[in-house]
């Protein structure tokens, strides 16, 4: 009975969710527009709700492992559906996001990223993109914040595989702080498209920090191997436990 209600629940979950953050978003603006704290407070609260209808809408749960950095860090991490941004940003007390510019012009989000201190990336001029991603970084970290960077620049299904860009390197050597890498297995529960979502356990895993002073070729080895191995494990252990493919 739960697999044959799962696609109505599936569709009826993503409605509200999205009815939710357009209340949210529109309820909390005022206060967004005054104070940087407005905005937190909005995103947060849509998080929070949108993990708790998961977990009893969906039977979808999340577990939070590993050491959630506190600090000024800089975090990558895997990138394989909108839950997991949900998930981490939940986590940590204060993110803000490398995104897609074009996202920026989006009801709500745009203005909400942009009081958080979200950094707008322009992906189809790589260049002046990334000096100019380093240059606001740096402003941006006058206040506190841990900056988190998609190092893949897009979702990627469980099991694919795309190259990981230069751009954590650059902000890594640029601001000199330790890189949390992150791993996940969300994508196997929330896919990246389609409106299906299904019960299990969605998992976020904060690993060691890299430390400052690593040079870039290494770096980039080592932060790929490391997100990529765990996240691997994640998935053998959720399909183990929940049959997911």
């Amino acid at each position: 009975m739960r697999k044959l209600l799962q696609g109505p629940l599936s569709l009826i979950y993503v409605i509200q969710v999205y009815i939710a953050m357009a209340v949210l978003g529109f309820g909390f603006t005022p206060w967004a527009l005054v104070s940087k704290r407005g905005a937190l407070v909005a995103c947060k609260l849509y998080a929070r709700y949108a993990i708790w209808t998961a977990r009893w809408m969906l039977g979808l749960k999340v577990e939070v492992r590993g050491a959630v950095p506190r600090g000024e860090v800089l975090v990558a991490a895997k990138h394989q559906s909108f839950f997991d941004i949900l998930i981490i940003f939940g986590a940590l007390p204060h993110a803000k996001f490398i995104m897609k510019r074009e996202l920026m012009w989006t009801p709500f989000i745009g203005l909400y990223a942009k009081r958080l201190g979200c950094i707008p990336v322009n992906r189809g001029k790589r260049g002046g993109a990334i000096a100019k991603m380093v240059k606001d970084v740096a402003a941006e970290f006058a206040e506190p914040g841990q900056l988190v960077i998609y190092p893949q620049g897009t979702r990627v299904a469980p099991g694919d595989r795309k190259p990981y860009k230069v751009g954590p390197a650059i902000l890594y050597e640029g601001t000199g702080y330790p890189c949390v890498p992150v791993a996940t297995n969300v994508g196997l529960f929330w896919p990246r498209k389609g409106i299906m979502r299904y019960p299990g356990v969605g998992v976020v895993e904060f690993l060691d920090p890299i430390q400052p002073g690593v040079e870039r070729h290494q770096f980039m080895d080592q932060l790929e191997q490391v997100i990529e191995g765990r996240s691997d494990m994640l998935m053998v252990e959720a399909k183990a436990h929940y049959g997911v493919r």
